[in-house]
C-alpha cells in the first residue's frame, strides 16, 4: 500500500516525546534533522498533537496583545483617562522579564503552558499597580501633590500588595515544583507565574511612583495645553 498526502506519495514517522523534553523541543529537534538530511526535493509537515501545538502557539502573541488591550480600554473607562492605565500597564515588561529569566534559569523552555503564565501574570500584577495608583488618585483630589500621593499609597498598599503577592506564590508553588501526575509538563507555567512575580514585586514599588509621577506631569501638560486652546 503506498500512502499519499495532498496527491503526493508519502510516508508517516511517528515520534514521541522522552524524558523532560517537551514537544516544543522535539518539534525543534525534528525539524532540524529533516533539513539537515532530507534531500531538497522532499517536503514534510506535522500531524496531529504537533499541528495543533504549532497552531495553538501561532495565536500566542495575538492573544497577549488583545489582553493587553481590552485591560487598557477597561482602565482607561474606568479612570477616564489614557494616561492612568499606561501608568498601570508599566510593570508588565517587569514581570514578563522576571518569568522568562525563572524558565532560563531552570533551564526550561517558553512553551505553550509558559505563555498561559504570562497571561496569568498580566491579570495578577497589575493588581499591585491598581491599588497604588487608586489610592494616588484619590489623595490628589484631597490637594496632595502627585509625588506625596503615590508616596502616600505605597506606604499604605505594601501590606495588602505583600500579602496577595506571596498568597498568589504558594498558590502556585507546588505547579513550579512540577508536583502531581503530569506537573513536569504545568512546571514552565508555575515557574513563569511565581517568578514573573517576585521580580514584579520588587519591580514595581520603586517603577510605579516613578512612573505614575511623570505620566500624572503629562497628564496635566496635555490638559492645561487643551484648555489654553
Amino acid at each position: 500500500m503506498v500512502n499519499h498526502t495532498g496527491q503526493l506519495t508519502s510516508v508517516t514517522i511517528s515520534f514521541n516525546t522522552a524524558g523532560k523534553y517537551s514537544l516544543g523541543e522535539a518539534i525543534t529537534a525534528v525539524t532540524g534533522l529533516a533539513k539537515k538530511q532530507l534531500p531538497s526535493h522532499i517536503s514534510y509537515l506535522f500531524e496531529g498533537q504537533a499541528t495543533a501545538f504549532q497552531e495553538s502557539l501561532g495565536s500566542v502573541p495575538f492573544l497577549l496583545f488583545l489582553a493587553i488591550m481590552i485591560i487598557y480600554l477597561i482602565l482607561g473607562i474606568l479612570y477616564e483617562s489614557f494616561i492612568h492605565p499606561i501608568t498601570i500597564l508599566s510593570g508588565l515588561p517587569s514581570a514578563a522579564l522576571g518569568g522568562l529569566i525563572t524558565l532560563l534559569v531552570f533551564g526550561r523552555q517558553l512553551d505553550l503552558y509558559g505563555f498561559v503564565g504570562i497571561i496569568m501574570l498580566i491579570g495578577i500584577v497589575k493588581k499591585n499597580s491598581i491599588m497604588v495608583i487608586d489610592f494616588a488618585i484619590e489623595a490628589e483630589k484631597e490637594g496632595k501633590s502627585s509625588f506625596d500621593a503615590v508616596f502616600e499609597g505605597c506606604v499604605v498598599r505594601f501590606r495588602p500588595i505583600m500579602m496577595t503577592t506571596v498568597a498568589a506564590i504558594a498558590g502556585i508553588f507546588p505547579i513550579a515544583l512540577g508536583y502531581g501526575a503530569g506537573g513536569d509538563a504545568r512546571q514552565p507555567l508555575g515557574l513563569v507565574v511565581a517568578g514573573g512575580l517576585i521580580i514584579s514585586q520588587m519591580v514595581t514599588l520603586y517603577l510605579t511612583p516613578v512612573f505614575y509621577t511623570y505620566m500624572d506631569e503629562l497628564q496635566n501638560w496635555l490638559s492645561g495645553r487643551h484648555t489654553d486652546e
